[in-house]
């Protein structure tokens, strides 16, 4: 596959993730504190396919790693905002029936092993856990969120998500540098200053 088309899946998913980021911000402004839009969850479980495809035609463990492990909580979330319930059936179809055929691709058609993500040909191994780390800490920011939601039963987006949004992402940022990956890049140089901003929106509506 020609490595257009790969970028251009990867700011597919990149740009379903900043709308998602937009549509929250723009909310959050209006209402001068912290929102959560149902759309923000419905915008990245797509866009967490697309980039999952991504990080498989780029050979990217990190990238896969990434959204393998938060697909099932932006899932939780719209659960949470009773959202699954009333959505139709092409969104349901597409969120639980792409996951399966992507898992029966990769185990009964692909020729892509998971040692060969691991074994440096493509990646320096110390990329690879640079890239790895940046996404656990990234990740870590939607399983923080899942269990401050479950505790107050509703789903909202707390203080330690923004912190470690940021944190993440910066790490995600040195590792797009190495990897020269333009869709990274431009994602996370873009997420940086939404974080950074979300951080004093919420410092704001607390005062």
């Amino acid at each position: 596959m020609s490595n257009w088309l790969i970028y251009g899946i990867g700011f597919l998913a990149q740009l379903l993730f900043s709308v998602r980021l937009i549509n929250q911000w723009f909310l959050s402004e209006k209402a001068e504190k912290i929102k959560t839009p149902k759309l923000f969850w419905k915008l990245s479980l797509f866009g967490s396919i697309l980039l999952f495809i991504y990080g498989y035609l780029r050979n990217d463990l990190a990238i896969m790693l990434g959204q393998f492990l938060v697909y099932t909580v932006y899932f939780r979330n719209l659960q949470l905002q009773n959202e699954w319930k009333n959505s139709n059936i092409l969104l349901k179809l597409t969120v639980i029936g792409v996951p399966i055929l992507i898992a029966v691709y990769l185990i009964f058609l692909s020729n892509l092993r998971f040692q060969d993500l691991l074994d440096g040909k493509n990646i320096a191994p110390w990329l690879i856990a640079l890239g790895i780390l940046g996404q656990i800490v990234y990740t870590s920011r939607f399983f923080y969120q899942w269990v401050y939601s479950e505790q107050h039963e509703k789903s909202s987006l707390p203080l330690g998500f923004w912190i470690l949004s940021l944190a993440g992402s910066c790490i995600i940022f040195t590792y797009a540098i190495f990897r020269k990956d333009p869709v990274l890049l431009a994602t996370h140089f873009f997420g940086g200053m939404v974080y950074i901003r979300d951080l004093f929106l919420l410092k704001k509506s607390k005062k």
